[in-house]
């Protein structure tokens, strides 16, 4: 049919373009017909540490809560004297010079090498009770993002199980009705029943059909909705014993 043609030939650009290639690179071999592939089981989905570390919508909000806390501390360090380098290599040329106990070096030294923000406190705190408003922004930001990744976890399990009990039911119904349409054509072989009952056991049969086949495309539609929830189908690597002291310091 045009129609189902048409979206088949979307499906297969879209799948060149994410691969990085042009539209209809692939189309010769994904035009051959197979069967609808089965997802993988998923034995396990890890820990929800493994979740966190896998999806990047969280490893980003994280980042910048890490970000915005590391800003409290360079805001609170203003409180802190600073030490200037062009001071400190100004008291280094006094010292070759031999001139290190002149009044004039000694003062320029102090003066140049040593800055205290001892009259800017009000900006100090400022700033700090700015940071410290980013970083309460980015904890808020980064809560809503788990809790956004656990129902997507919990809504995409949910739509697999359905899916799946769904197309099994159709499966056994598809069963049936094929003993149903074997029965119908036999007493149509004998004279007991007409052609028209086999017909309508034929059209039903392919009813079912039908919407078994829908209901395995849909499944495996959830399954990538599940492995996308999840972070990716990959496994994680394992812990080695470096990266166990690095978690343990």
């Amino acid at each position: 049919m045009p129609i189902l043609q048409t979206g088949l030939n979307a499906a297969m650009n879209a799948l060149d373009v994410m691969l990085g290639v042009p539209p209809g690179t692939h189309r010769g071999s994904l035009a051959e017909t197979g069967r609808i592939p089965h997802a993988p089981e998923l034995t396990s989905t890890g820990t929800p540490a493994d979740l966190l570390r896998r999806r990047p919508d969280l490893i980003v909000a994280e980042r910048r809560l890490a970000a915005s806390n590391a800003r409290i501390g360079v805001a609170i360090s203003e409180y802190y004297p600073k030490l200037s380098l062009s001071a400190l290599l100004g008291s280094a040329t006094a010292v070759s010079s031999g001139n290190l106990f002149a009044g004039g070096a000694s003062q320029s030294a102090g003066i140049l090498g040593l800055r205290w923000r001892l009259f800017d406190f009000g900006r100090v705190n400022a700033r700090i009770s700015q940071a410290k408003g980013q970083e309460a922004e980015a904890l808020a930001a980064y809560r809503q993002s788990v809790l956004r990744a656990t129902e997507d976890v919990e809504n995409a399990f949910s739509s697999l199980a359905s899916r799946e009990t769904q197309a099994a039911m159709l499966g056994k119904g598809e069963t049936a009705l094929a003993s149903a349409r074997q029965s119908s054509f036999a007493s149509y072989s004998k004279g007991a029943a007409s052609l028209i009952e086999v017909l309508r056991a034929d059209e039903k049969m392919l009813q079912v059909a039908d919407a078994k086949a829908q209901a395995q495309v849909e499944s495996a539609q959830a399954a990538v909705a599940v492995f996308k929830a999840l972070g990716g189908g990959w496994q994680m690597p394992p812990t080695t014993s470096s990266d166990e002291k690095m978690h343990t310091l």
